[in-house]
């Protein structure tokens, strides 16, 4: 009965943190980081996950060593934090809706308090991925050039899999 349990819980999980990862591709939030996450759960059960874990994995570390190459990218991270923090105040005051909003009454500022905290813990989560892409690639190409090797290796592995 535990393992039927284990396995259940294992999928909602895994597939939820897939399905949240993708979303969040094209929303605020760390898609690659989710989208990894979801990988690692479901790689305790499926083959197919476990394959495509160490691909993404690399890529999302190239994206994190992209991210501080320059003062502008680490300046534009800070920015998007910002934003992220100020879209939180601003859903947490939850003002009422304007004469403009032009949509019905349920499409203003939906999720409310949540949506708050949600976005707070995003800025969160990319200030530590900022930080931990700062000290682990910024000015050591070394670690780049590594990485790189990483995702040759992982892409050999995947393809001949």
């Amino acid at each position: 009965m535990k393992s039927a349990a284990r396995r259940v819980l294992l999928e909602v999980v895994g597939w939820g943190l897939l399905i949240a990862g993708i979303a969040m591709i094209a929303l605020p939030g760390p898609g690659l980081l989710g989208i990894f996450a979801g990988l690692a759960v479901l790689s305790q059960q499926y083959e197919w996950a476990e394959r495509r874990l160490d691909p993404v994995k690399y890529r999302a570390l190239k994206g994190a060593a992209e991210s501080v190459e320059t003062p502008l990218r680490i300046a534009v991270s800070c920015v998007g934090v910002l934003f992220l923090l100020a879209c939180a105040a601003y859903w947490f005051a939850d003002p009422a809706q304007p004469g403009w909003w032009p949509l019905p009454d349920w499409t203003w500022l939906p999720g409310g308090k949540a949506t708050s905290i949600t976005l707070v813990f995003s800025a969160l989560i990319a200030v530590a991925l900022l930080v931990y892409s700062y000290r682990r690639f910024h000015g050591n190409p070394e670690a780049v050039a590594e990485l790189e090797g990483d995702i040759e290796e992982a892409d050999r592995d995947f393809k001949g899999a």
